[in-house]
């Protein structure tokens, strides 16, 4: 792993926060949500058993203190994670990797298509200021674009489907805001980890994200490179029928509420999710 792979990250700071911020929620007895400043993490695992539990993204830069808190108080001290699970390689989803690694030394999972950006051999397209939605969007050019290495202690997810360490999930690939972007599904009880691929807050305007407004949107529009792949990903998951769905941004969602607002994210999704200067080229 590269010495100086967090160095990239360590100017990165956004100005703002939201209201949920520091803010955990038991899902399901073995789900755990967690915001830190404007992204969720999750933990996955029973804290009243001794199965193990997993790591579902690594938050923003700067939080690795924050989530190793967070998991010795739900798991208890010195609690480490089986592993780490990546949805994708963005900033926000990465940020404490690094640190969280040297700390904990434990195998991270990603799809083989997001691996360029986590073995230092490509960069994310920069943010978009030319989507409408909001200040988040013209801040966006701002925030970092580039991948990280983190050598060989990134592998590929297996082909199977399968997820090391959470035998009852499966992984599904949801391309679109990423080109290796993935999200996680249980069968037993439908419960989803969607990552980006759609969230529950309109992601580019600040006011939403500082005030957690729900609604379903699709993925944040300034960093999103496919938005054919992204409608379709929302179409897969949406046919899954979640009952509960954890997302990279914005509050849990579950119920009749969630089936309603991805059934109105898919008929609708040029309205909602598109940016207006891609709205006539689909």
């Amino acid at each position: 792993m590269e010495p100086s792979a967090q160095d990239k990250f360590s100017n990165t700071f956004l100005p703002f926060t939201s209201i949920s911020s520091g803010i955990g929620e038991s899902v399901l007895p073995d789900l755990y949500n967690y915001c830190i400043q404007i992204v969720n993490i999750s933990f996955v695992g029973d804290p009243t058993t001794n199965s193990g539990w997993v790591l579902i993204d690594a938050g923003m830069p700067h939080s690795a203190e924050e989530i190793i808190r967070e998991a010795e108080e739900r798991f208890g001290e010195g609690a480490r994670p089986n592993a780490i699970i990546l949805t994708h390689g963005h900033f926000d989803h990465v940020g404490s990797i690094v640190e969280l690694l040297e700390h904990w030394d434990v195998p991270v999972y990603a799809h083989e298509l997001e691996l360029p950006y986590l073995t230092g051999h490509a960069d994310y397209p920069p943010g978009d200021p030319s989507v409408d939605g909001g200040f988040v969007s013209e801040m966006s050019p701002l925030f970092p674009n580039h991948g990280i290495n983190l050598g060989d202690k990134v592998k590929v997810l297996p082909k199977d489907g399968s997820i090391p360490e959470m035998a009852e999930w499966q992984w599904i690939h949801t391309p679109g805001h990423t080109p290796g972007h993935i999200s996680l599904f249980r069968e037993q009880d439908r419960a989803l980890i969607a990552g980006d691929a759609f969230v529950t807050v309109k992601q580019e305007s600040l006011y939403k994200v500082m005030t957690q407004q729900q609604e379903v949107s699709g993925p944040p529009k300034y960093f999103t490179i496919d938005w054919n792949q992204a409608k379709e990903s929302v179409k897969k998951l949406a046919a899954l029928k979640p009952a509960v769905a954890i997302t990279g941004h914005g509050f849990p969602i579950v119920g009749e509420q969630l089936t309603n607002e991805l059934a109105k994210l898919i008929e609708h999704f040029d309205e909602i999710a598109l940016p207006e200067n891609q709205r006539n080229l689909n």
